[in-house]
């Protein structure tokens, strides 16, 4: 194992940067990697909400990595594209009485690719014209728009049409994705793309842990971004974390839904940590200082009491340790590379994610045998 002093040092797994920080705060760490997975570089989803299609296109490329399919720069324009076609169907068909916003869950990044299939940015960047990053804060309030007008027209000569009319405006501001391209000089159909190069979206489960629902049972998790009532499988908090501690073992990475919104998450600081001291300064937390014990009680209560929210999704890369032994996850972020000193990425203390985090996505053969049988898949 390699030995890093966050001080004015980069660490570089396989492809890319893991983390680095020239910066006072928390200058005492010092890491040594336990795990890591070869990745693809960071991205940003400047001014838009779909934080859940960068970090599940970033999960997928990684997986394309990993199961020596090759490098892939996916378009995350695309998954939210579709996204929105189908959030559009289901906040009609209810009556407007569901969310439809820019924000998303890491399946409906998979559903869109047995839908709709997938395809590289360069065939399709789904930017609007006139921007080199995505800014989305006029497009969503014209769907919602769009949207509430159909609504209220409903049973007063609402025409067939609607959902033409909300696809046009889709078109305009995204464009139109093509329904075949060329890669590596072969044509290839959108819709198919997937499994022509062997990724299938049904080797992927998404997990959570919470205790008002029984275990081993999949429930449908009451987040306002889970907007079609997806089923997630649910397994005690120890169990949770074995099966990510489990992945990285064997060469997987994780996609990741949780809060970021607490006072220790530093992203400028590339930390997120929960000390028993909470006035504790995030500048002076060291190897020494002490975490809180979260057990299931505790990340039960936060997610009760709204403490714990479904903020953020990002993508788990590797394992580090401090010199105290404490585990710490390393987690590419989609806010720009050079968004910190880090690189675009933050260590998240295994304590931060034992409270905060909402869900995972993971390969199923990354979740250990025992743990899978009682899933019963």
């Amino acid at each position: 194992m390699r030995t890093i002093t966050i001080i004015a040092a980069v660490l570089l797994i396989i492809s890319g940067p893991l983390f680095a920080q020239d910066d006072e705060k928390a200058k005492s760490l010092e890491f040594d990697t336990i795990a890591a997975v070869k990745t693809t570089p960071v991205k940003d989803q400047h001014i838009s909400g779909t934080c859940w299609s960068y970090a599940a296109t970033s999960f997928i490329e990684t997986e394309l990595l990993r199961m020596g399919k090759g490098s892939f720069d996916l378009s995350e324009m695309f998954f939210v594209k579709y996204a929105y076609m189908e959030k559009a169907k289901n906040y009609i068909q209810l009556h407007g009485k569901a969310n439809f916003s820019q924000g998303g869950q890491a399946h409906d990044v998979t559903d869109v690719v047995k839908e709709f299939g997938m395809i590289p940015e360069e065939h399709y960047s789904g930017m609007i014209k006139g921007q080199e990053l995505p800014d989305h804060r006029e497009l969503e309030k014209a769907l919602k728009g769009y949207l509430d007008g159909v609504l209220a027209a409903k049973g007063k000569g609402t025409t067939e049409v609607w959902f033409d009319g909300f696809k046009a405006i889709l078109d305009v501001y995204l464009g139109t994705a093509p329904e075949t391209f060329s890669h590596e000089g072969k044509k290839h159909k959108t819709k198919n793309f997937h499994n022509k190069i062997g990724f299938n979206p049904d080797d992927y489960v998404e997990i959570t842990s919470f205790n008002h629902h029984p275990y081993y049972k999949p429930f449908r998790l009451e987040i306002p971004d889970n907007w079609d009532y997806s089923d997630y499988y649910n397994l005690p908090l120890d169990e949770l974390m074995q099966i990510i501690d489990h992945a990285f073992e064997n060469g997987f990475s994780v996609c990741w839904d949780g809060d970021v919104s607490e006072k220790f998450f530093e992203f400028a600081a590339g930390l997120a940590v929960v000390p028993v001291d909470e006035s504790c300064p995030i500048e002076e937390f060291t190897a020494e200082t002490a975490e809180q014990d979260i057990d299931q009680e505790m990340r039960q209560k936060h997610f009760g009491s709204f403490s714990t929210t479904d903020d953020h999704l990002m993508h788990l890369t590797a394992v580090i340790k401090d010199e105290s032994g404490r585990k710490y996850y390393v987690t590419k972020n989609s806010w720009a590379a050079d968004s910190n000193d880090n690189n675009g990425y933050l260590n998240m203390s295994e304590s931060y994610l034992r409270l905060n985090t909402v869900a995972i996505m993971v390969h199923k053969d990354a979740i250990p045998d025992e743990i899978r049988k009682k899933l019963s898949f």
